[in-house]
């Protein structure tokens, strides 16, 4: 099989650039950089579940030794459990740490969803732009008579252009929507299992809520 017969520039052009074209115009350009920049995330080392519990681990052993109104704040490497655990000290209290961390959960889930979604439109729109191809092709067949080279270059771009769609679709645009959304929840897992793990250490330190009654009453 000569595989060089499937290499077409004008057939990914239009294929790819159509699928391009219109997932911009559908999603818009703010979806776009999003998808772009979770798909950059990809080849990155992600959260450090380990690394960020043992920096934390420092900062629970103050507040039990010295309590909440005592320990220091710290700086981590990960700049939302720092600004979680900053809310903790600040506020006093355990629901200001676990209010922030579900601040910055829903932020994420929220362009994790919009880049699963992007992905997706492309994936649709692909097989479209593939028969677009085929179209463009056979309407450049010519109107006085069928030469023979003329319907075999047609018919040739026709078949690459449906092929280039499908795989667009199938191999990479829609592969690589789950990878994102897979990878979301994965670090959403890790996430929740060190903030759980945070939230049951520093439990025992925290100062004992006063009563709706009492707070009336003072």
């Amino acid at each position: 099989m000569n595989w060089m017969t499937l290499i077409d520039g004008p057939s990914a052009g239009i294929v790819l650039g159509g699928t391009l074209l219109a997932t911009v115009l559908r999603c818009g350009i703010g979806d776009c950089r999003v998808t772009l920049g979770k798909l950059g995330q990809l080849g990155r080392t992600g959260f450090d579940a380990d690394g960020t519990r043992a920096e934390l681990a420092s900062q629970v052993q103050e507040i039990r030794k010295d309590g909440l109104y005592r320990a220091p704040a710290h700086h981590y490497a990960d700049s939302e459990f720092e600004e979680a655990t900053g809310a903790m000290l600040e506020g006093r209290s355990l629901s200001a740490l676990l209010e922030r961390h579900e601040a910055h959960k829903a932020r994420r889930l929220s362009q994790s969803e919009r880049a699963v979604r992007t992905l997706a439109q492309a994936a649709e729109l692909a097989p479209v732009f593939g028969l677009a191809g085929t179209l463009v092709s056979l309407s450049q067949l010519p109107a006085d008579g069928l030469a023979r080279g003329a319907f075999t270059g047609a018919i040739a771009m026709a078949v690459v252009t449906t092929l280039y769609g499908l795989l667009a679709a199938n191999l990479l645009l829609a592969p690589l929507a789950r990878i994102v959304e897979r990878t979301a929840m994965a670090e959403e897992a890790a996430r929740q299992a060190v903030i759980d793990w945070l939230a049951a250490q520093v439990a025992d330190a925290m100062p004992p809520r006063r009563s709706p009654a009492l707070e009336a009453a003072a």
